[in-house]
């Protein structure tokens, strides 16, 4: 019992009088807290040892930590390189993080980056805290000065390209991208948002050489082949959108968008057996049913199954009126059984359902069935030339409409 007073007493001296040289030397008034901190314990345990008594289990517990534990912590995260005045504003502006009170945060946050301006961590949490204010531009210079005071943040370069990108300057981001991916090249949010920026300025056959050299690093990830599918397609290169959408496909079997991806190359290639297939496969998922029976229909009107085509294109409308109806009512296939598909009579009061599909989703589907409409009266002999084209060309733009030109100069 003496002998761990006496112990005890010794080392908490040893901190409380390191502690107070520090303050002094460091001008730094925060080690008062810790001081009275210590003092508390170390009282306590001059209590015990003055009066004979054996302090509690409760208060030994308490000596402990007031005079050793937690001075000790403060001692190894200065170790570590952070102040103490740091590591007190860090811990306020968490507590009023957690508490929902965002001023008081970033009050406690501004305080420490103006006393320490080489603190990393205060400048991120700033950033994160001007982040959910929606300040954008402040929080994009926060998150560039905790860059200069930590060079392999590679979260706050993608922070500060996501923040550019909200603000509409699709360069800047995309520079800073570019330089994120040559720093940590398998970051697949990077590669995720680069891709989309550069399919957004059509900008298509740099996003096919940024998904390909992401493959490198997770050659089984069914969003960088399917996303490398959508940049091949809006290059025409079905040969190679076929083979990315084909893995992406097989990785997640749940990935209907690239099934329904898959069913429109086909009918381009003229391939309806394999496209009635694929779209079967697509009817399941919701976003794209009413699309899937709409093209069904066309397949069995091209087969010449004209009960089989009614059925489908009347599903179609029962799922989504508004958008099919139109769609119906501008394709030429379906004049010769117009009188039998049911169009709701108050079709103009209709809202069209809300698309969950993100924006090159959508452009490459439009794209697809574009080209679907393109190469429709082209020959076998067109077909199989375009297919010869696309693997001669090995992912070059193919310009589809000058084949459908030719392909009409022959007929004449």
């Amino acid at each position: 019992m003496i002998i761990e007073q006496f112990i005890f007493t010794i080392v908490s001296l040893a901190i409380f009088v390191y502690m107070f040289f520090k303050m002094i030397k460091n001008n730094d008034t925060s080690y008062i807290v810790i001081l009275i901190l210590e003092a508390i314990g170390i009282g306590l345990n001059f209590l015990g040892f003055a009066l004979y008594i054996e302090l509690n289990m409760l208060l030994n517990i308490l000596k402990y930590v007031l005079s050793i534990i937690i001075p000790g912590v403060v001692i190894i995260l200065e170790v570590r390189g952070m102040t103490l005045i740091e590591i007190m504003n860090i811990a306020r502006a968490r507590v009023y993080l957690t508490v929902g009170n965002d001023k008081k945060a970033k009050e406690a946050l501004l305080n420490l980056v103006s006393k320490v301006p080489d603190s990393y961590k205060g400048h991120k949490m700033l950033a994160e805290v001007y982040e959910k204010e929606g300040g954008m531009r402040k929080s994009i210079d926060e998150y560039v000065q905790a860059i200069d005071i930590n060079k392999k943040d590679y979260d706050s370069y993608y922070k500060v390209a996501e923040l550019l990108n909200h603000l509409d300057k699709k360069d800047e981001a995309t520079e800073m991208l570019f330089n994120l991916l040559n720093k940590k090249p398998d970051m697949y949010k990077a590669t995720e948002l680069l891709g989309d920026i550069l399919i957004s300025k059509e900008m298509y056959k740099e996003a096919v050489n940024v998904y390909q050299d992401a493959l490198k690093y997770n050659p089984v990830s069914y969003e960088i082949n399917y996303n490398l599918g959508i940049a091949y397609t809006m290059l025409n290169d079905f040969q190679n959108a076929k083979i990315c959408y084909e893995k992406a496909a097989q990785i997640n079997s749940m990935l209907y968008n690239a099934k329904y991806s898959l069913a429109e190359i086909a009918l381009i290639y003229k391939e309806l057996e394999e496209a009635e297939k694929r779209f079967l496969e697509t009817i399941e998922e919701d976003e794209l049913s009413a699309d899937a029976y709409y093209e069904l229909a066309k397949i069995y009107l091209m087969k010449g199954e004209k009960e089989t085509a009614i059925n489908y294109v009347n599903t179609a409308i029962d799922i989504n009126s508004k958008k099919i109806v139109e769609k119906v009512r501008k394709e030429p296939l379906f004049i010769p059984i117009m009188a039998r598909i049911s169009i709701p009579f108050n079709l103009e009061n209709q809202e069209e359902k809300e698309t969950k599909l993100a924006e090159k989703e959508i452009k490459a589907k439009e794209h697809l069935e574009e080209m679907v409409d393109i190469t429709r009266h082209l020959s076998y002999n067109d077909i199989n030339l375009l297919k010869k084209n696309a693997k001669e060309k090995n992912g070059r733009n193919i310009n589809l409409e000058n084949i459908e030109k030719q392909s009409d100069e022959r007929q004449k």
